[in-house]
């Protein structure tokens, strides 16, 4: 169901987290040996843009890892396969979502500072940000 631009984004996401892993594990034979399945429900991606890269390759290691995510972050951003962070679109879509979720900590690419400065205090209220230019920073 998903369109080529999110199916681009996690073939994007799956190579660099094979190549990231084995900078941080050389050896580790966990993409060799496990099978991945992403699921993506249907109704989750009604712009099927690219900004899921820095989400999904996270999800990818911390399943290769056995490492978990803090449960109050959100993330965004497309990744390059040379893992630059490059901004996305709906900042303030994205700050709504992450606050009616619970969220405490949001993960922007650098290039989007501008456009979560720009949005009012009460929508940035309780949430701390941080910006990434590559994922090593993430």
């Amino acid at each position: 169901q998903l369109g080529d631009v999110f199916r681009e984004s996690a073939t994007i996401a799956h190579t660099f987290a094979r190549t990231y892993l084995a900078g941080l594990q050389p050896g580790s034979t966990f993409f060799k040996s496990s099978a991945i399945h992403i699921h993506v429900p249907h109704g989750s991606t009604p712009k099927d843009g690219p900004s899921a890269g820095c989400t999904l390759i996270t999800a990818l290691l911390s399943l290769a890892l056995g490492r978990r995510v803090a449960p109050d972050l959100a993330m965004t951003g497309e990744v390059t396969l040379t893992g630059r962070v490059l901004p996305i679109g709906g900042v303030k879509e994205k700050v709504l979502a992450a606050r009616r979720a619970g969220v405490k900590q949001v993960l922007f690419p650098e290039g989007n500072r501008p456009d979560y400065d720009e949005l009012s205090a009460d929508l940035k209220e309780g949430l701390t940000p941080h910006f990434v230019s590559t994922y090593d920073q993430v």
